[in-house]
């Protein structure tokens, strides 16, 4: 066994001893025939942002080389709203990489994530994986930088109220269990998304806590480590799925949504990023945040309220941003802020003899070198978010911080620190609701459209959805009116 390889529990990875990035049709075809897989499933993001599904019987080696040679077949014109149902066949392609065993069928199953292409055999300009691609290729190309990027998935669990050890509301981070419920839940799902090849960094219980009624809710978070952005995207995805068949099996209720009660903690998506370059973390060194850093936290800044369509995209995603909740308001950026819209965390630079005075009979090594685990975090997002095309946003606004005139000044003028944003007044704030993100993404499209990354069709069905949604000046309309309230939220419960 190779030694990174040692303690990896995709099950392809540890039966190939090979990583996953070195897959070939014949690891696929020898793993399923040492490892009895009688199933396979292609699986792709479609224009919403859900993983679908296509399943196959695997009847002989040649049927099975035959689907991983040549895909397969879809509708095109009902997974995405910008394809013509006159014209509207589509191929998808499996990408060996992605191959995991499915952990929740009864039948041995391999799940392959799949790539889309054109009756011509040319990649789908609007496909999900393909804008990421698109996006960070040309950052790389013009910049020299390759951007790397882990999400943080929040979610509430609905279940009875514990009437022997209940919930505090408001005081559940990183509660231990009994005083914070379904625990299990989190770590059940955190090995399935492991297994299926995802890069996870940690799990806890988050501060949400809400009793209502008789039911309890209760707030849970799962977090990544930082990857390319196109796998982070693929990641996010993916757990999303496997957090709501694990609830499913247990007859419990998961919500992704941004807000489902007034006045407690919402639900976000932050996403940590990095420029990396040479292997090298490129965003912070011994003196702290580079130049380089601060280009790609004036194009954050400069393309905030436009990244929004992409983040936030249901009404309720604008009850999460307010003010003194943990959510940004206003745009601007601080260290270690959490009021803030990019926030610098804590990153180990200067901290490396931590482990010393911890654990002072520690016999010192000298060879070990600094570590260098600095990111940067944007927080609006929620899990209402389309991620691969959040992903693709979050790169073009890189390029965009790279290619502004004075950007350092510019996130230099920006920057806070020590008190509330929201309390800062000569600050301009994020849009207020689904249709003023989409008036933003208006004036900013040129900028997506650039390079050919964002279609121009696609951008223009996505303002067209989020002003659907009619929901200018929400948070006015619905002040005092409960019903209203309650019917908006259960509408988007179960978004994302």
């Amino acid at each position: 066994m190779k030694k990174d390889l040692e303690l990896c529990p995709n099950k392809l990875v540890a039966h190939l001893n090979k990583p996953a990035e070195e897959f070939t049709k014949a690891d696929i075809i020898k793993f399923v025939k040492e490892y009895g897989i009688k199933m396979l499933n292609f699986r792709y993001v479609g224009g919403d942002g859900r993983l679908k599904t296509l399943n196959f019987v695997i009847s002989s080696m040649k049927h099975l080389d035959d689907i991983l040679s040549y895909g397969e077949r879809v509708d095109g014109s009902s997974l995405f709203g910008f394809i013509e149902a006159t014209s509207s066949d589509l191929y998808v392609m499996p990408r060996y990489k992605t191959a995991f065993v499915n952990p929740f069928e009864t039948v041995p199953t391999l799940d392959i994530l799949c790539a889309f292409y054109t009756s011509e055999g040319k990649p789908l300009e609007g496909s999900p994986s393909y804008i990421v691609k698109k996006a960070h290729d040309i950052l790389k190309k013009k910049t020299g930088y390759s951007m790397e990027a882990m999400g943080e998935l929040e979610y509430y669990l609905f279940s009875e109220v514990d009437t022997i050890y209940p919930i505090i509301e408001q005081k559940g981070y990183h509660e231990s269990h009994p005083f914070s419920k379904w625990g299990a839940i989190r770590q059940e799902a955190m090995k399935v998304i492991s297994e299926m090849g995802c890069h996870i960094k940690y799990g806890h219980a988050e501060v949400g806590n809400i009793i209502n009624d008789d039911t309890e809710m209760v707030q849970h978070e799962i977090e990544f480590r930082p990857i390319n952005i196109e796998d982070a995207a693929d990641e996010l995805v993916l757990a999303k799925w496997a957090v709501r068949e694990i609830a499913y099996k247990y007859n419990l209720e998961v919500t992704f949504a941004p807000k489902i009660m007034i006045g407690q903690a919402g639900s976000g998506l932050h996403v940590h990023m990095r420029l990396m370059k040479d292997g090298k973390n490129a965003i912070a060194d011994k003196k702290g945040l580079t130049d380089t850093a601060k280009k790609l936290i004036a194009g954050l800044l400069d393309l905030a309220p436009s990244l929004t369509a992409f983040g936030n995209t249901v009404p309720t995603s604008y009850l999460r941003l307010v003010p003194h909740q943990e959510a940004p308001t206003r745009i601007c950026w601080g260290e270690r802020n959490r009021s803030v819209l990019i926030r610098i965390p804590l990153g180990w630079l200067g901290a490396d003899d931590l482990i010393y005075d911890a654990n002072p009979l520690e016999p010192k090594d000298k060879t070990k070198a600094g570590i260098n685990n600095q990111t940067m975090e944007i927080r609006n997002a929620d899990g209402s978010a389309n991620v691969h095309q959040l992903m693709a946003g979050l790169a073009v606004a890189a390029l965009h911080g790279f290619e502004m005139k004075n950007a350092v000044k510019f996130a230099e003028k920006l920057h806070i620190s020590g008190m509330e944003a929201s309390a800062i007044k000569n600050l301009n704030d994020l849009p207020a609701s689904c249709y003023d993100s989409a008036d933003e993404l208006e004036k900013a499209r040129e900028i997506y459209q650039k390079d050919g990354i964002f279609p121009k069709g696609m951008i223009s069905r996505i303002i067209k959805d989020l002003k659907s949604f009619e929901d200018k000046d929400l948070n006015r309309k619905i002040q005092g009116n409960y019903k209203i309230l309650k019917k908006l939220i259960n509408d988007y419960i179960h978004c994302g």
